[in-house]
Parts: C-alpha cells; sequence; structure tokens
C-alpha cells in the first residue's frame, strides 16, 4: 500500500468506482450486521462505503482506515456522523487504540504484497471470537487487461517508459490463505474465489477506471502521453471485447473473498 498511497486521484475515483461500490454493498450485506458493534474498514478510500456502514451501526463504531491522505481527506471532507473515524494508516501496520469486532476490507488488499501481515499486524486489534471479510482481486482477475496492458509495455513504443517495472497488484488464490489465516490466529469460515462481470457505461467509463486504478503504469509516463497510452488499452481491448448492445463495456474480474473469525 505504501507505494501507491500518495498517487490516487481521490475525486476521479469517487467518479469511476461504481463497479467496486456495487460489490462493496453485496459484501455488506453478508456481515449481517447486529448494530452494535466496533467496526474497521480497511482501505476506506472515498469513505463512501465506510459511511453506509457507520449508518447500519447506530450503537456501534466504525473506523476507516486508508494509506493515502488525499483519499483520507476527501473521506473526512464528505462524510460525518458520531459514531465515524478516518485514520491516515498502512495495512501491514496497524497502530489503534481500540479492539473491534468485525474488520471489513473490499477491493483494497490486491495492493498488498504481504497479506501475512496484513493478518498479524490486525489481529492485535481484535476482540475474542471477532469475524473479518475481506474481498478483493483474487487469482485471474481481469487477465484480458492485463495481458494487453503486459504486451503494450513492452511494444517499441512504450517499453523504455518501464524498464524496472514490477507490476503493482497482487492477485492472490484460495491456498495461500488457507495457510495464513491459521498462522495468524484466525478460523477460516470460507474462501471463496468469485468472478464478477464489471460493467462501465461506455468506452469512457473503462477508461477512467484505467486512469483511476492503474495509475502505477501511466506515471511511469510522461503527462502528455498518458490519455494516448489509455486509449490504446481501450482501443486494444474493445477489438477482444467489443461494446455490448447497449455500448457498455464489460470486463471479466475475479474476486477474492476471506471469512474468517478469531480462535
Amino acid at each position: 500500500m505504501k507505494a501507491q498511497a500518495g498517487k490516487w486521484n481521490a475525486e476521479d475515483y469517487a467518479q469511476h468506482a461504481s463497479a467496486q461500490r456495487g460489490w462493496a454493498n453485496e459484501l455488506i450485506e453478508k456481515l449481517a450486521l447486529q448494530g452494535h458493534e466496533a467496526l474497521l474498514d480497511i482501505g476506506c478510500g472515498d469513505g463512501l462505503i465506510t459511511d453506509e456502514l457507520a449508518r447500519r451501526l447506530p450503537a456501534g463504531s466504525v473506523t476507516g482506515i486508508d494509506a493515502s491522505e488525499s483519499m483520507i481527506a476527501l473521506a473526512r471532507k464528505s462524510f460525518s456522523r458520531s459514531n465515524l473515524t478516518f485514520l491516515v494508516m498502512d495495512a501491514t501496520d496497524l497502530h489503534l487504540e481500540r479492539k473491534f469486532d468485525v474488520a471489513f476490507s473490499n477491493a483494497t488488499l490486491h495492493w498488498v504484497k504481504d497479506h501475512a501481515l496484513v493478518l498479524k499486524s490486525l489481529r492485535k486489534h481484535l476482540n475474542p471470537e471477532a469475524k473479518i471479510l475481506f474481498q478483493m482481486g483474487g487469482y485471474g482477475n481481469a487477465v484480458l487487461i492485463i495481458d494487453i496492458v503486459d504486451r503494450l509495455i513492452q511494444s517499441d513504443r512504450w517499453k523504455a517508459y518501464f524498464k524496472d517495472f514490477i507490476a503493482p497488484y497482487h492477485f492472490y488464490a484460495v491456498e495461500p490463505y488457507e495457510q495464513w489465516l491459521p498462522d495468524a490466529g484466525y478460523e477460516a469460515v470460507r474462501i471463496q474465489l468469485i468472478p464478477k462481470d464489471m460493467v462501465h457505461q461506455d468506452p469512457d467509463g473503462l477508461k477512467g477506471w484505467l486512469r483511476t486504478t492503474w495509475f502505477p503504469y501511466t506515471d511511469r509516463l510522461p503527462p502528455h502521453m498518458r490519455e494516448s497510452f489509455l486509449s490504446e488499452i481501450v482501443s486494444k481491448y474493445l477489438e477482444i471485447r467489443p461494446v455490448d448492445a447497449e455500448g457498455k463495456t464489460h470486463v471479466d474480474m475475479v474476486r477474492l473473498e476471506v471469512e474468517a473469525r478469531v480462535k
């Protein structure tokens, strides 16, 4: 998380994260909240989902953390409830003044390489019998986009900008979590890879998503070349996966969903 923490354009992300928000609302329903829990939202982003969690916990509390200062600034500006707090903090190095009944994370942890460290750092801040529910990009996520981008950054036009480039995403399968959870003091309830269809209203929406979440690639380029790079990705993608009858674009995604309890 640290490597990307200062790069987010929080306002732009807020305009192009409809799919992530929809999936987050589905995930919230699986929490089966009682209304009194203390909940930690790891990677709260712009705070919209965190605010919804706080609304559902009138007798509880929610702390949203994110490594991005711009995201936390936007969250604090946008949402204010007496039971809601936002903090700048890295998921691998948690320092919190209280313990929690629930830890929630949506569309965040694929930015983090060391999930075992996240689980160990989190464990110190959870009450007995606390539960965790994470969803993130999983093994097989966005493979067509990744294949196109990988080919592009090796092409003659772009390769000079990507020397020694390391892909920023970490899409794990089920098996590593089967080991990480018990090692960190958790009992697995469910670890599952779930296919998802990411829909954007038009190609510009697809480009907006790429611009806001694939910035580790565009940041390597001079500013005046970034739109051209994104346009080339979209063009090549739509040659393989054209828009549907309504002009919408579709990206095959895979989410890794992890549900567990403190031992």
